[in-house]
């Protein structure tokens, strides 16, 4: 079995990151986490890295005058750790096409609706205010539109008259910790790569809402 090399990026309390690294630790991917940067200093999730045994390091982006510049460097830092896979786990950034096109078909962001709905920020509530009976998350390879990639995994959950949006979040989090080092895994141990058709899963093309496409 291949043992890639990931880093991961967050910008919060890493509940993802975590879940990845204890996946990882426990032989259920074909990988380990070399590094866990945040570009934020306060983020809660670079002490659980630390706690894990984790490199841990941190690229404010308030230092940079552009987000040119910060993709530059925040590039060199994650090349520093010479990555075969790089993982968005609650990294609260626009990447610019320059950054992505540079980890094509190497970079994961998991997200919280069932893409292509509700791209971008406040899932869970826009979901309430659109009175969905479902709700879920998205696991999909990244490319240069913001949450537009091609989808690898959903996992659903229902939504009940009461929830409130943190109802929601914890409900979708449950799913989003079972779902993501599972296709963390495939893209480590080669079953899954981007093509130009899209996202395959052991030479299969994959729907447009990926592997759990009815």
């Amino acid at each position: 079995m291949s043992n890639k090399r990931i880093v991961i990026l967050i910008s919060g309390s890493g509940s993802n990151m975590q879940t990845l690294v204890a996946a990882s630790q426990a032989g259920k991917i074909a990988g380990h986490v070399v590094a866990v940067i945040s570009n934020k200093v306060d983020a809660a999730g670079l002490a659980k890295a630390q706690a894990a045994g984790i490199d841990t390091a941190v690229l404010a982006h308030g230092e940079f005058a552009s987000r040119e510049q910060y993709d530059h460097a925040l590039q060199q830092l994650v090349d520093s750790f010479r990555p075969d896979v790089v993982v968005l786990a609650g990294f609260m950034r626009i990447l610019t096409p320059a950054f992505t096109q540079h980890y094509h078909g190497r970079m994961l962001n998991i997200h919280p609706s069932l893409l292509p709905k509700y791209k971008g920020v406040d899932t869970h509530n826009r979901a309430l205010a659109a009175g969905d009976t479902e709700h879920g998350v998205s696991v999909h390879f990244v490319t240069e539109e913001l949450d537009g990639g091609p989808v690898i995994l959903q996992a659903k959950v229902p939504v009940f008259a009461d929830d409130t949006a943190a109802d929601l979040q914890a409900r979708v989090q449950v799913q989003e910790h079972g779902i993501y080092p599972l296709v963390v895994n495939w893209l480590c141990s080669g079953r899954l790569c981007l093509t130009a058709d899209g996202a395959q899963l052991d030479g299969q093309c994959l729907g447009p809402h990926g592997y759990a496409a009815d």
